[in-house]
């Protein structure tokens, strides 16, 4: 493992990760759209008036609250049942099932479906009203529409008449994230099977053929599709290259998926974890020459989009916290230390709340992929999840 290149940093301790989970909390409260579902927000945490209600929003959101719920926030249980009436009310596609991009969108995308599954397992956790039909009804959508075997589809039209002839590892992990949480609330094992289905193929066989580079995007046969985007770099979900968030964002889900699993996990979990770790950051820490992960790499490891995501730095301190309680190793607990200076100096917003979404290289704030702060998922996961153990999921940990 590469050791921090510097001397740490800021420490948080449990009684600040809780009052900054807390404060982002109260953030994200300001998201609600009185019609129905979680707005996109802006700098301030007004709502932003060119961005639709989106699902991936309002799913995300839901679990956030889920999980205040569980953790005694009063507020929070009147939020989970407001996302759950958006769920099962206008992003929903009453006539074909499934559920709308968002309320000006009406294509079926993975990346959603894999946040409604994770917002309905944790409604279902928290006991709310309309909760369990909602589960019933994201676990039935995924299995057959999206699942094709042993990895996702990406997207259809909304008839279910036509399926893209792409196929993404954005997507597939965050179906990881979220069948792990689906085989905790659920009692059915086959979902942590299936996450273990992914994992094996990106993360296991195809990132570690790239010498733990994660590829993001496939052909219909999943085949890596290196140069996808090459003309579109700065794309919010589909950027070309390598994604470094998304590598520490695997690290993690490995080691929440072997603790899932237990008896059942391969040896080659854990070990995979850290070769994605040491690969983020020997290739992506700092590799401009300035402190933070460039967003993304080409193939030969040079900076693409060199602008600091708040959600890399987010999973950074998680895959280091859950790295140094698995494996007991002190060099992660420096990482953790670092990311968490990093997060505190360039992120995290004192004076309006939340986390700035993006920062240029020296640190000033920027919105070349990101406007405004959307959502508080990843920084509210960050602030809370060093706090549980890697499994059971948090959606029935937070309320251990």
């Amino acid at each position: 493992m590469r050791e921090f290149p510097g001397s740490g940093g800021f420490t948080p301790d449990a009684e600040w990760l809780a009052a900054h989970r807390a404060s982002l909390a109260a953030f994200a409260a300001r998201s609600p759209d009185p019609a129905g579902g979680f707005r996109w927000l802006d700098a301030t945490g007004g709502h932003q008036p060119d961005q639709p209600v989106a699902t991936w929003i309002t799913a995300r959101m839901t679990h956030v609250f889920a999980l205040e719920d569980g953790l005694g926030n009063p507020g929070a249980a009147a939020l989970v049942d407001h996302g759950v009436a958006a769920l099962r009310g206008p992003l929903r596609d009453a006539e074909h099932g499934g559920w709308f991009a968002s309320l000006a969108d009406p294509r079926k995308a993975a990346y959603d479906h894999a946040f409604v599954l994770l917002a309905a397992c944790g409604a279902h956790a928290a006991g709310r009203s309309g909760a369990d039909a909602l589960l019933a009804e994201a676990c039935e959508v995924v299995e057959t529409r999206f699942w094709d075997g042993s990895l996702p589809l990406e997207s259809w039209d909304r008839g279910w008449t036509e399926t893209e002839d792409y196929r993404g590892a954005n997507s597939a992990m965050h179906f990881v994230e979220a069948f792990l949480a689906a085989g905790d609330v659920t009692g059915d094992r086959i979902w942590h099977r299936r996450a273990l289905d992914i994992a094996t193929r990106i993360a296991h066989e195809v990132s570690a053929a790239h010498d733990w580079r994660v590829p993001e995007h496939f052909t219909a046969d999943w085949e890596p599709d290196l140069d996808y985007n090459r003309d579109d770099p700065r794309h919010p979900f589909r950027p070309y290259g390598g994604t470094i968030g998304h590598w520490l964002e695997w690290a993690r889900l490995l080691l929440h998926l072997e603790a899932a699993l237990g008896a059942a996990a391969p040896d080659w979990l854990v070990a995979d974890a850290a070769a994605l770790f040491d690969s983020a950051t020997r290739r992506g820490w700092a590799v401009d020459g300035h402190p933070g992960f460039a967003y993304t790499l080409d193939w030969d490891d040079r900076p693409v989009v060199r602008e600091r995501m708040h959600w890399v730095v987010a999973e950074a301190v998680l895959a280091a916290s859950a790295l140094a309680r698995r494996t007991g190793k002190p060099g992660y607990d420096r990482w953790y230390a670092g990311f968490w200076d990093f997060a505190v100096r360039h992120h995290v917003d004192a004076e309006h709340g939340g986390w700035w979404h993006e920062v240029t290289p020296g640190g000033v704030r920027a919105s070349t992929v990101w406007s405004g702060k959307p959502d508080s998922y990843h920084a509210y996961q960050a602030a809370l999840f060093p706090l549980l153990p890697l499994a059971p999921a948090a959606a029935v940990a937070v309320r251990a």
